[in-house]
């Protein structure tokens, strides 16, 4: 079973990539295998997130995986930034795709007890593809990216059954999984929704140097202070909610839910929020619960 993952992508080369990639990012890319890829964010001085990409390290190349549409602001980001550094900067949309294999297992070529990330010629399609263990339904699957030009090839040799993306959300947000785009968390910081050290995604080092926003990284970390966490909103047999939705309790705002998927959502809420509490997610009811996870479960 395998699903389309709407993207977008930058490519980066020269002589400074990985020197420049890795001061931008909370992910440790010089630490990586090649090939390799980093989970992170890129933070604003403020140390809130303004994208989550996956970054992977090549022999010849950085490539950015990004979710749809987030490529250009991330580009013009990077721009700012490049003074003196030889890179070269590229936006693939539109050149690469990519979907995710539910189980390794059922992607040809890949080779389970191999690295984490790897390249190769899957069976039957012609060019190279490159995958990677990819967490988005509570079990590790697959990313795979290719060139959308042989995109007919790619889905012939994969075969098997095509999953709509809204079945995948369903499965992630059941897991307890956030998804900053589709959740509507950006603007965060990486601390309040997972994406620490412990948390279901973690992106961030706190030993590889400095990086934009680092300063603020290492004072959450000293002092481990944040007021937020991720949790879960169960609200079954309810329409739902946009990501982004309001969630209140007696009329005080204590936090945002993320996308609505089979009667839940993840989402960002105060901590001294318990199991069980009952609140208004855009003036629908719903109950506070703890991840998966997070629960023992």
């Amino acid at each position: 079973m395998w699903t389309r993952i709407p993207s977008s992508s930058l490519r980066v080369t020269g002589a400074d990539r990985v020197d420049f990639i890795h001061g931008q990012m909370t992910g440790d890319l010089k630490r990586a295998p090649v090939p390799g890829m980093v989970p992170c964010a890129f933070l604003n001085v403020r140390g809130q997130i303004e994208q989550f990409a996956r970054v992977y390290r090549r022999a010849d190349d950085i490539y950015v995986h990004l979710d749809e549409g987030h490529a250009p602001a991330l580009l013009a980001r990077l721009k700012r930034y490049r003074i003196f550094d030889q890179v070269e900067l590229e936006d693939l949309t539109g050149t690469l795709g990519t979907l995710h294999v539910w189980q390794e297992a059922e992607l040809s070529g890949w080779d389970p007890a191999g690295a984490d990330v790897q390249a190769f010629a899957l069976p039957g399609a012609g060019g190279t593809v490159l995958a990677a263990r990819v967490n988005r339904t509570g079990t590790p699957g697959l990313d795979l990216h290719f060139l959308l030009a042989d995109e007919p090839a790619v889905l012939a040799a994969l075969g098997g059954e095509e999953a709509p993306l809204e079945a995948l959300e369903e499965r992630r947000v059941q897991a307890g999984l956030p998804d900053v785009s589709r959740d509507a968390l950006a603007g965060t910081l990486p601390q309040e929704i997972g994406l620490d050290v412990n948390g279901p995604l973690p992106a961030i080092s706190y030993r590889k140097g400095c990086y934009v926003g680092q300063e603020i990284m290492a004072r959450l970390e000293a002092r481990g202070n944040t007021r937020y966490h991720l949790a879960r909103l169960d609200a079954e047999g309810l329409e739902g909610w946009p990501a982004g939705a309001e969630v209140t309790l007696d009329g005080r705002t204590v936090g945002q839910a993320g996308h609505f998927a089979g009667g839940r959502s993840v989402a960002r809420v105060r901590k001294e929020l318990e199991p069980g509490t009952a609140v208004l997610v855009a003036g629908r009811p719903a109950t506070v619960q703890a991840r998966p996870d997070a629960a023992g479960g």
